[in-house]
């Protein structure tokens, strides 16, 4: 039986170790810093329940055959005691988080021929500990190779798609690709749809060929159709509705992750000398912003 423990049951780690419980030749534990008695997910299939054993303290953690971190990037540093605890010689550990740079976040505490970088597509959210909602069926993909395959393996009784692939690279691109618009609701706090206009699609088209710019001169391909697509889902975006995690985290006054959504590509876009004029300034202004209503820092803003 493999042995898999989860760091950071949120929304998209909570969904996959209640997927991966189901399976009965799986060992599976979270490690969380609340505790909670045990998972509930509301899928698109229907409701699905798991009991696993939940850690708190990372002293009470004992090796494993696979981690999988699924904490926000800027927690990465926070799971080094879990790491310590839970990591053998053997063990694998798979980074589940948004982004372009896991083995960088994670290159002091995994070695590298152990480490797994994931792209996940897994609309979800958490409603409390230990409970969440999975909107659409999920996506995964790793490289291909031992590791990658399995990884995959792992999910071969859930309804999460999981595969290997040649090209890791330009899949973790062009989802950042896609990621990278949501900036723009994230900072105006509504949705793009209902104020859409010629000067609104200038800026979300820049922010995504920025993007795309970037990720060609790090070695990845990105298609022209996968920019159309990240402006059209923009223009589409309805009254009301919350684009991707970075938006609903500003709305709920939780830390954001700038730096691996928007930070990155004006970083990286420096040392390739691709100019990203869009991405630094949004990037700059959300890291500035926050959420003064919550936590009282404007009352003007309440």
């Amino acid at each position: 039986m493999a042995s898999v423990a989860i760091v950071g049951p949120g929304a998209i780690g909570g969904t996959v170790a209640s997927w991966l419980a189901q399976d009965s030749s799986l060992s599976v534990s979270v490690c969380a810093r609340t505790p909670f008695t045990d998972l509930v997910v509301d899928t698109p299939e229907g409701p699905i329940s798991a009991s696993p054993a939940v850690f708190t303290d990372p002293t009470f953690a004992s090796h494993v055959d696979w981690v999988l971190v699924a904490t926000k990037t800027y927690s990465s540093g926070d799971t080094q005691p879990w790491l310590d605890r839970l990591c053998g010689p053997p063990t694998r550990v798979a980074i589940i988080q948004n982004g372009v740079e896991h083995a960088r976040l994670f290159s002091d505490f995994v070695p590298e021929n152990r480490l797994v970088p994931v792209m996940i597509n897994l609309p979800a959210t958490r409603t409390a500990p230990g409970r969440m909602v999975q909107h659409r069926h999920g996506i995964i993909a790793v490289p291909s190779g031992r590791n990658g395959e399995d990884f995959v393996a792992l999910f071969r009784q859930t309804e999460i798609e999981a595969k290997t692939h040649d090209d890791f690279l330009s899949q973790l691109w062009i989802k950042l690709c896609g990621n990278c618009v949501a900036i723009v609701p994230a900072l105006t706090l509504r949705a793009t749809g209902p104020v859409w206009s010629t000067e609104m699609e200038a800026i979300v088209r820049g922010l995504a060929e920025e993007c795309a710019a970037v990720g060609r001169a790090e070695g990845a391909e990105v298609p022209q159709s996968v920019i159309d697509a990240a402006v059209s889902n923009m223009r589409t975006m309805g009254e009301g509705a919350v684009s991707g995690s970075i938006h609903a985290d500003r709305l709920a006054g939780n830390p954001m992750e700038v730096d691996a959504r928007n930070g990155v590509i004006a970083r990286l876009g420096e040392k390739h000398g691709i100019a990203t004029p869009m991405n630094r300034m949004l990037a700059t202004l959300l890291a500035a912003s926050g959420s003064p209503w919550l936590d009282g820092q404007a009352t003007e803003a309440r």
